[in-house]
C-alpha cells in the first residue's frame, strides 16, 4: 500500500477534462467501491484506536494520525452492512470533506483507476443501498458503487443549515433589489448537498431547480433558453464538482462557450476543500468556489453574484 497515493499531486491536469481517478476498495462482502482520489490524503494499515465514551455508533475509535486525532468511521456499519471484522487487517482512507479530515474503516483497498465522467453513472432506480449511492460505474464488467460520503458524515455529525437572517435581508437591500429573479439553479449528485443549499436558499427566499449532476443541468439551461431569456428565469447557478456524466468544470465551460448562457454567473460548490484547483476554476470561468457546508457563506457568494 506504501506509495499508492504517491502521485496524487500529479494527477490535477485531469480537472477540467471531465475525468477522474477511483481509489477502489472492498467493505464486508464482495461489492467494489469507489472514492475520488483528490479526496484521499492517505492510505494506511489501520492503526491501533482508542475507544471513548459517546462516541456515535458509526465510528469505530480514535486514531492518532500524523500528529491528528481522528475519528474512524465504520464504512461498512455506516451504510447497512455488517461491522467491519479483523480492524487490525483492515485499512483507513484518510480523505478530506467539508473541510475535515475523516478516516474510513475499510476491509481492504485495491487500485487507482482513470476513468471519464461520462462512464460515472447515477445510480439505477429500485438500488438496494440506492440511498447511500451517489453514481455507479463499470470495471472489468463489475459493478462499482460510489457512496454518499456527505450523507453518512450527516448522520454522524449533522451541520446547520439555516443561513442567518441578516444576510437575506442584506440581499434584499442590494442595488438590484427586487428587481432580482429570486430563483436559483442547484446541481449536485449527493442528496444530502442538495437539500442543504435548498434550505439554505429558501431560507432567504429564493426558489429552485436542482438536478442531479452537470448534464442534467446544461440541459436545463439549454431548455431555459429555447423558452427565452435565461436570465429571465434564474439569477446564479450553484453547482458541485464532482458528478456522474459531466463534473462542474466541464458544465461551467460549456456554460462560457455558450452564446445564450456564457453570462451566467457560476458559483463551483464542493466538498473538495482542501484539494480544489483555483487555477482550475478560474480556467473554466467561474465566478466563485465555496467550499461545502456553510450557508453564511454561501449566502455572502449570492448577495456578490446579485450585487454585480
Amino acid at each position: 500500500m506504501t506509495g499508492i497515493l504517491d502521485s496524487v499531486n500529479q494527477r490535477t491536469q485531469l480537472v477540467g477534462q471531465n475525468r477522474l481517478e477511483l481509489l477502489t476498495f472492498r467493505l464486508m462482502g464482495r461489492q467494489r467501491y469507489g472514492i475520488n482520489v483528490f479526496k484521499v490524503k492517505e492510505v494506511l494499515q489501520c492503526p491501533k484506536l482508542t475507544l471513548m465514551p459517546n462516541l456515535h455508533r458509526l465510528v469505530k475509535g480514535i486514531a492518532h494520525i500524523r500528529g491528528q486525532t481522528v475519528s474512524v468511521i465504520d464504512l461498512s456499519l455506516a451504510i447497512g452492512g455488517r461491522p467491519t471484522q479483523d480492524v487490525d487487517k483492515a485499512f483507513v482512507v484518510i480523505a478530506e470533506f467539508n473541510r475535515t479530515i475523516q478516516a474510513f474503516l475499510v476491509s481492504s483497498v485495491e487500485r487507482i483507476i482513470n476513468m471519464r465522467w461520462e462512464e460515472i453513472l447515477p445510480p439505477p432506480e429500485g438500488s438496494g443501498k440506492a440511498n447511500y449511492l451517489t453514481a455507479v460505474t463499470n470495471i472489468d464488467n463489475e459493478l462499482v458503487e460510489i457512496l454518499d460520503v456527505e450523507k453518512i458524515l450527516a448522520e454522524i455529525a449533522p451541520v446547520n443549515e439555516n443561513m442567518s437572517e441578516g444576510i437575506g435581508a442584506e440581499i434584499q437591500q442590494s442595488k438590484r433589489g427586487d428587481d432580482i429573479v429570486r430563483r436559483i439553479l442547484i446541481a449536485d449528485d449527493s442528496t444530502v448537498a442538495r437539500k442543504q443549499v435548498e434550505r439554505a436558499m429558501g431560507s432567504i427566499g429564493f426558489e429552485f431547480v436542482s438536478v442531479k449532476d452537470g448534464k442534467q443541468a446544461y440541459n436545463t439551461l439549454l431548455e431555459m433558453a429555447a423558452q427565452g431569456s435565461v436570465f429571465d428565469q434564474i439569477s446564479l447557478v450553484i453547482s458541485d464538482i464532482e458528478m456522474p456524466e459531466m463534473d462542474g468544470y466541464t458544465l461551467t465551460a460549456e456554460i462560457r462557450r455558450n452564446p445564450d448562457l456564457k453570462d451566467l454567473y457560476v458559483i463551483l460548490h464542493s466538498s473538495l476543500s482542501g484539494v480544489f484547483n483555483q487555477a482550475m476554476v478560474e480556467r473554466v470561468g467561474a465566478n466563485a468556489f465555496i467550499a461545502k457546508f456553510n450557508p453564511d457563506e454561501l449566502g455572502n457568494a449570492v448577495k456578490i453574484a446579485l450585487a454585480e
